[in-house]
């Protein structure tokens, strides 16, 4: 919605009315064509086409949570795009990433870090981790339309609750039904091989560096086993997008960090091609 202050040098009486903390209500009132869910699809035959996110992956360990996606995004049999991002920062502390129709996920994801900071402007306070969870929920939700025509979104939330001094993790269905994880979690087209690897490879004293490169592994292992998920790509300079969120905030990994551990993951295969040992970390 923009506000237009040529004419008058004014903002329009919609800005300066008080109402809800939602910017999703505001938005709701006042230009609810805007919100993703209130969209008109044109009549189509059959389930639409589109680049399509895949493998997000979450593990706790004491002291925060690590949230990382692989970079391919896919459309049928074909890959769309190598490098798509796919986790991002929803506050200083949590973030989200996304699996499903990729437009509509990176756009509901601008659209909850709106929320959140909406919320923390009008009420001068940040909402709980439980609430933001609460919140993505609704606009999951309010996607299932368009979830019913084959544009699904399937994000994981994770983040650090400052109140109960740990990080947690919250997973989604596409009516935005919410569940939380313990320990671990994933999501999306290879969620299934992911969450093998971390099942066998999870402990509760993980440190954050063996964290990290246990979803590097679960997400080597989803690649393996899916073809809609992307392994390192040493030859392109390609490595998934690894955060940590701990109680002094999001931080992600930069490309050299994310290099070394994917390369460290890489040459412990050619070491052990059968699979790891269970003294992988």
């Amino acid at each position: 919605m923009e506000a237009n202050t040529r004419s008058t040098g004014r903002l329009p009486a919609a800005f300066l009315t008080p109402g809800s903390s939602s910017f999703m209500d505001f938005l709701g009132e006042h230009q609810p064509e805007l919100l993703p869910g209130r969209r008109q699809l044109p009549p189509t035959q059959g389930v639409i086409e589109a680049p399509h996110g895949t493998t997000i992956v979450a593990v706790t360990f004491p002291g925060g949570v690590v949230l990382a996606g692989d970079r391919r995004a896919t459309m049928g049999n074909v890959i769309a795009q190598r490098d798509i991002e796919k986790v991002f920062p929803a506050d200083e502390y949590s973030a989200v990433g996304i699996a499903g129709t990729a437009g509509l996920a990176v756009e509901m994801v601008k659209l909850f870090q709106l929320e959140l900071e909406h919320f923390e402007k009008v009420e001068g306070a940040q909402l709980s981790l439980e609430g933001k969870a609460n919140r993505l929920s609704t606009m999951i939700r309010s996607n299932l339309g368009m979830a019913m025509q084959g544009l699904a979104v399937v994000p994981l939330f994770a983040g650090f609750d400052v109140d109960r001094a740990k990080g947690r993790i919250f997973s989604y269905d596409v009516t935005g039904g919410r569940s939380e994880e313990h320990n671990f979690a994933a999501t999306g087209s290879g969620s299934i091989f992911a969450r093998g690897a971390m099942k066998k490879l999870f402990r509760d004293d993980l440190s954050e560096e063996q964290a990290t490169t246990l979803v590097v592994q679960a997400l080597y292992d989803a690649a393996d086993d899916d073809s809609a998920t992307g392994g390192p790509d040493v030859a392109r300079r390609i490595y998934p997008i690894i955060t940590v969120i701990t109680d002094s905030g999001f931080r992600r990994l930069t490309d050299d960090e994310s290099s070394e551990l994917a390369r460290a993951v890489l040459a412990r295969r050619l070491e052990e091609p059968d699979g790891p040992r269970a003294a992988l970390l």
